[in-house]
């Protein structure tokens, strides 16, 4: 199917969206996105809306029934990471949107709004769940994760997030460290009078390259990124103390508990402090129904059969699987992920309305 009406409404649609610059430090731009999408629901005679705002972040529940449990949640976040302004001007070309959230992942909200639209005006609305949040980029905590702490919740929860029409049916959870070693200052002309922290750090750096080897192509492992360091004020000075922080990337097999305590082993007598909580990964069984059942009809769709495929950085669809809810990241084409080249696929974004669509239409 190619539908010009259908194409032309989603590229306008994204277009609109990518014009907010909304991002977590213009709390204005992401309630101005929020208004957009809850005057479009308004203007299509859907009677369902919930509104809700924690911490600056707004957020939108609508549903096609009175209902707090639908079949299925469909989740789009309307928050970007930093761009400069000329990337808030969308550009079409070459059957591409180009522009700051554009993939990630204004391009889906705009499948979301048409696709509420279109099947709250069927005679028998199918039992769905919309949800609109502005704070994926920063954590999910007040919104997705806020929505499902308070009764939101479903047999099945999609993504919308772009994974070229494959599944995303796994990702890695992540927790963060900050580690402070010790030492005594001396001056820098009589090194055996101190305990240089910047030498237990370099021990402790290659302990933990040897329990964390740094990979050098894309594998299911846990990674352990060194990210920032601190120490240090004078030239000719043994410093107290050396700060490190580390990115940590963790499969599910490995707990957060477990790599501290691998951490900690690292590096005897620091401080270490674990700066981040509810990294969670994201964990659903890959022969699921639910899962079997959208692969179909990508396969009947597109005419070919989606890759099931696990991912290293996170997404809102953590929380639900975190709960025992079978939770998958399914979104349209493109490319240029945060960063300056940013763009969707405009016929991927019709092909994604379909699936869901032909998903949606059987949830029950």
């Amino acid at each position: 199917m190619n539908d010009a009406s259908v194409q032309h409404e989603l590229t306008r649609l994204t277009c609109d969206l990518i014009a907010f610059p909304s991002t977590a430090d213009h709390p204005d731009a992401l309630i101005a996105a929020i208004d957009y999408v809850e005057q479009y629901t308004r203007d299509s005679g859907i009677q369902f809306i919930h509104r809700f705002e924690v911490e600056q972040k707004p957020s939108l529940m609508i549903t096609l029934r009175d209902t707090q449990t639908p079949a299925l949640i469909l989740n789009g976040h309307l928050d970007v990471v930093a761009a400069r302004a000329e990337q808030y001007q969308p550009v079409v070309r070459d059957g591409r949107i180009y522009g700051r959230g554009s993939q990630d992942m204004k391009g889906a909200c705009a499948v979301l709004m048409r696709l509420m639209r279109d099947l709250a005006a069927l005679p028998d609305p199918p039992d769905v769940g919309f949800m609109f949040v502005t704070d994926e980029e920063i954590g999910g905590f007040h919104g997705t994760n806020y929505l499902l702490e308070h009764g939101w919740r479903s047999a099945f929860f999609i993504a919308a997030e772009p994974t070229d029409l494959n599944i995303c049916h796994a990702a890695k959870g992540m927790v963060r460290f900050d580690i402070t070693l010790h030492g005594q200052p001396a001056h820098g002309s009589r090194p055996w009078e101190g305990v240089n922290p910047i030498l237990l750090l370099r021990d402790g750096l290659q302990a933990l390259e040897q329990r964390f080897l740094t990979p050098r192509e894309a594998v299911w492992e846990t990674t352990a990124v060194p990210t920032v360091v601190r120490g240090g004020d004078t030239l000719n000075r043994i410093p107290e103390v050396v700060t490190l922080s580390l990115d940590i990337r963790h499969i599910p097999e490995e707990t957060p508990d477990e790599i501290e305590a691998a951490v900690r082993a690292c590096f005897p007598g620091a401080t270490v402090a674990r700066n981040s909580t509810g990294g969670i990964p994201l964990m659903t069984d890959p022969n699921d129904p639910h899962l079997a059942q959208l692969a179909a009809s990508i396969e009947r769709i597109i005419g070919r059969q989606p890759v099931f495929y696990r991912e290293h950085y996170g997404s809102d669809a953590r929380f639900y699987s975190g709960a025992g809810i079978p939770a998958i990241c399914f979104g349209p084409v493109g490319a240029g992920l945060h960063s300056d080249h940013e763009w969707v696929d405009i016929a991927s974004l019709e092909r994604l309305y379909l699936i869901l669509r032909d998903v949606a239409t059987a949830a029950e």
